[in-house]
């Protein structure tokens, strides 16, 4: 009787330190977790920085005049469109602006 006793007691014991060894692991995986959380949002804010330096006007233009050779439109390159909305209900509706630019580049250039 008194060897089943040490032994259930032993079993105790040991599930004690297993359940006592868990929570160490998974507390380190939370600290781990936590750093690698911390990590992702310095590099989502870098992105966004950087995409916010990538998409900024002038540097599109810049961009658009150095390496692919693009220009602003010419006079008559650029054609104003009015267009007024289909539906006859609306009959007080302010007319649309559309701008349509012109290509004037020869058919062999592509």
């Amino acid at each position: 009787m008194r060897i089943l006793g040490c032994i259930g007691g032993l079993c105790l014991v040991l599930v004690f330190v297993w359940e006592r060894g868990d929570i160490v692991r998974v507390g380190y995986q939370i600290q781990r977790l936590k750093a690698e959380k911390v990590r992702l949002e310095r590099e989502r804010d870098h992105l966004r920085v950087q995409l916010s330096a990538l998409s900024a006007p002038d540097r599109i233009a810049k961009v658009a005049t150095e390496r692919l050779g693009m220009t602003l439109p010419q006079d008559g390159q650029v054609i104003m469109v009015k267009s007024r909305p289909a539906s006859p209900s609306v009959p007080s509706a302010v007319p649309v602006e559309i701008r349509v630019a012109r290509n004037d580049v020869s058919e062999g250039r592509r």
